[in-house]
């Protein structure tokens, strides 16, 4: 059975790992690959590679922006709406690039980018993602540690289903249908996040700033899109592009880590390992890299999160012989195994069972 089909709820390799070779040993493997990344210039900045992702961006928005007023009351305008949605997904790819170094040497010249395409072009709060995304980074599916792991209307851990009872407790166990209809109401949560932010009491740095920029966005794009098309076509075009907006969104950071190995809160694992166990890459070449803004390659961005995205797929070729010298799983899945490696995963949390065939996603993909 593929390990795609079945992958562990709990691993027990970061455990192995971290017992069976000095910490040192495994410091310097990383070392040696960082070493080698180094000497190939994978860590330069690719100024021309972003000139030119953000020119064909802006002229995409000026095309999107003319059809939305010049194509007047028509259903048709649904189509421009899932057009925005999927560009304003590459703003954020854009965004999330910057905030990691990866466009700019200088620090607070890629806040200042990023903070303007998160705020005032995606709706998203720099602040508020910056905190949360940081200690994913750090402490990628490691429990108590990593937010995105946290339960909420998907549980991704086992002891977080068990505890749950009642109504929670039967819807739960039906995640695994459920995730990818949801993910249509993730757009909408990330708004409703970025608004709680800069309005409470979390620590969000330049918190006016980013409160001015989203209300411009979320307000200001609403408003025009209701004025151009009325109130009826308007209220459906934006159901639409916030929909599409959380699928392309959710359905990318979904397939990165879920399903991969759990790390226990108190269990020590050197960087490489952390970083390459819990990840998954999807292949697909060049046109899954423009889909995904690059984070097809999860391992590679996790081992060098401020390597410019153009050259991520050069280290994948560094990386991954030298993960399969050091004995260390690299996993590598097409887009349809991963999705249905996701949803395996999640159906089998929710009903607290190992059985890979008793989920729809197995079901749906089984072959004989």
């Amino acid at each position: 059975m593929s390990e795609v089909l079945s992958p562990p709820v709990r691993s027990t390799r970061p455990r192995q790992a971290a017992a069976g070779t000095a910490g040192v040993a495994y410091a310097s493997s990383y070392t040696a690959l960082a070493r080698e990344i180094k000497a190939q210039r994978l860590l330069e900045r690719r100024p021309g590679s972003y000139i030119v992702r953000s020119s064909v961006l802006v002229v995409l928005f000026a095309v999107a922006v003319t059809l939305l007023i010049t194509l007047g009351h028509t259903w048709w305008q649904l189509l421009v709406a899932v057009g925005f949605a999927a560009l304003f997904t590459q703003a954020a790819f854009l965004a999330h690039d910057s905030a990691h170094k990866q466009i700019f040497t200088s620090g607070p010249r890629g806040e200042t980018v990023s903070r303007v395409l998160a705020n005032l072009v995606v709706g998203l709060s720099y602040g508020w993602w910056m905190n949360k995304h940081s200690r994913h980074h750090a402490n990628p599916n490691t429990l108590g540690r990593d937010n995105d792991i946290v339960a909420g209307a998907v549980v991704f851990v086992p002891e977080d289903a068990a505890a749950r009872t009642g109504f929670t407790r039967w819807l739960t166990a039906r995640q695994g249908y459920y995730f990818i209809p949801i993910l249509l109401f993730a757009g909408l949560d990330l708004h409703v996040s970025a608004i709680k932010a800069v309005a409470g009491t979390e620590p969000v740095p330049h918190r006016l700033q980013e409160g001015v920029l989203i209300a411009v966005r979320l307000i200001g794009f609403a408003a025009l899109v209701v004025l151009l098309l009325g109130p009826g076509l308007g209220s459906a075009f934006m159901a639409v592009q916030i929909g599409a907006f959380g699928l392309y969104m959710g359905g990318t950071f979904a397939l990165n880590h879920t399903g991969m190995p759990l790390i226990g809160h108190d269990q020590k694992v050197d960087y490489l390992r952390r970083q390459v166990l819990t990840s998954r890459n999807i292949a697909g070449g060049w046109p899954m890299e423009k889909l995904m803004g690059g984070l097809n390659y999860q391992i590679e961005h996790h081992l060098f999160p401020n390597m410019p995205s153009a050259n991520l797929h050069r280290a994948r070729r560094i990386v991954r012989p030298y993960c399969e010298e050091l004995g260390v799983a690299y996993a590598e899945h097409t887009f349809p195994q991963a999705w249905r490696g996701v949803l395996c995963y999640l159906h089998r949390v929710g009903i607290g069972h190992l059985d890979p065939f008793d989920c729809p996603a197995a079901r749906a993909f089984r072959t004989a």
